[in-house]
């Protein structure tokens, strides 16, 4: 069987991108380690060495599935274009999450930029963006709708 292990975003500064998916997301670590490897053959990164830093929802009964990871290859790296108009390639991240005290905690951490926000079929969405660029999608879960 296939399924989804985790996502990687190389990161810049990692401090802000931990802040925004920990404390502002609020997915917890379940990894945080350095590897050496051959990273520039594997991914053609700068380095041999990068830091991996695994993020998982509270509780998650399969850490080995829907992953966040964050990859920090060290300085030096430049800090990702922001395109506005959808690009072909990868397009964002999409997250269930407790819609009002999601937003909340990244208005608080000053995080995420001012989100975009619709409502279709009766379920809130919105975008906003992580420190590295990354567009975020964040919907709202079903058990975190007001009632009608």
């Amino acid at each position: 069987m296939t399924k989804i292990h985790h996502s990687a975003i190389v990161t810049h500064e990692i401090d802000e991108s931990l802040r925004f998916w920990r404390d502002g997301i609020g997915l917890e670590i379940s990894m945080d380690t350095s590897f050496d490897g051959d990273w520039p053959t594997l991914f053609g990164a700068p380095t041999e060495k990068l830091r991996s830093i695994f993020l998982n929802e509270p509780g998650d009964t399969d850490p080995e599935a829907g992953v966040v990871e964050l990859v920090d290859f060290g300085p030096g790296l430049a800090a990702n274009v922001v395109n506005e108009t959808p690009q072909t390639g990868f397009f964002l991240l999409s997250l269930n999450v407790d819609f009002d005290a999601t937003l909340a905690r990244l208005a608080a951490l000053g995080l995420g930029g001012e989100p975009r926000q619709i409502s279709t079929h009766g379920i809130r969405m919105a975008v906003v963006r992580d420190p590295n660029g990354v567009l975020v999608e964040l919907i709202e879960q079903r058990s975190s709708r007001p009632p009608a």
